[in-house]
C-alpha cells in the first residue's frame, strides 16, 4: 500500500471513530437522562384507567419511535451505527415505562399485588428480570393483574427482541444495499 493510501486510510478512520463516539456519547446520555427522568419523577399516583392509557400510549410511542429509527437506519449513511443508537434508546425507555407501571400498580394494591413492597429501584429490578428472562427470585407477581401485567410485558419483550431487532436488521440490511447503490463506479472495488 502507498504512503498516500495509507494516509487517505487513516484520515478516513478519524472521522469513523469521532462518529462512533458521538453515537456512543448520545446513547449513554439517552439512558442516563431518561433512568435519571425515572427517579425523579412523582410517580405517587394510583394504577387507574388513565395510567393504563398512559401505558398504551406509551408502547404506541415507543412503537413509532421504532418506526421511525428504522427509516432514519435505511437512510443513514452508517446504518449500523444508528440502528445500535435506535436500540439504545428504545430499550431503555421500554424498561422504563413498564418498570412505572408495576411501580404504579403495587402503590395502588400495596402488598396484595407482589411477594414484596416496591420502590423505584424495586419495580426496575423486576422489569429487567422479566425482560432477561433469568426467573423469578425475591420478587414476583402475587395478584392475578400483578402477573397479567408482567405477562403482558413478557409478550412486548419477545415482541421487542424479535420483530423490532428484525426490522432495524432488514433496515440496516437496506442502508448497506443504499450505500453501496450509490457509491461512485470508481469507488466501487472490482
Amino acid at each position: 500500500m502507498s504512503t498516500r493510501q495509507e494516509r487517505d486510510r487513516v484520515r478516513w478512520l478519524r472521522p469513523d471513530r469521532r462518529r462512533l463516539l458521538l453515537s456512543l456519547l448520545r446513547s449513554v446520555v439517552v439512558v442516563a437522562v431518561t433512568t435519571t427522568a425515572y427517579y425523579l419523577l412523582p410517580l405517587d399516583r394510583d394504577l387507574d384507567r388513565n395510567t393504563t392509557v398512559v401505558l398504551v400510549l406509551g408502547l404506541l410511542g415507543i412503537g413509532a419511535l421504532l418506526a421511525l429509527q428504522a427509516v432514519g437506519i435505511a437512510v443513514s449513511p452508517y446504518p449500523r451505527l444508528r440502528a445500535v443508537e435506535a436500540l439504545t434508546t428504545a430499550v431503555p425507555l421500554f424498561l422504563l415505562l413498564f418498570s412505572a407501571t408495576y411501580l404504579l400498580y403495587a402503590q395502588e394494591q400495596g402488598a396484595h399485588s407482589f411477594s414484596e413492597p416496591l420502590d423505584k429501584t424495586d419495580a426496575l429490578y423486576f422489569t429487567v428480570t422479566v425482560f432477561a428472562t433469568v426467573g423469578f427470585g425475591d420478587i414476583v407477581p402475587v395478584s392475578e393483574t400483578a402477573r397479567v401485567l408482567t405477562t403482558l410485558q413478557m409478550v412486548a419483550d419477545l415482541i421487542l427482541v424479535g420483530v423490532i431487532a428484525k426490522v432495524m436488521v432488514g433496515a440496516v440490511r437496506l442502508g448497506l444495499e443504499r450505500r453501496r447503490s450509490s457509491a461512485a463506479p470508481e469507488q466501487r472495488e472490482p
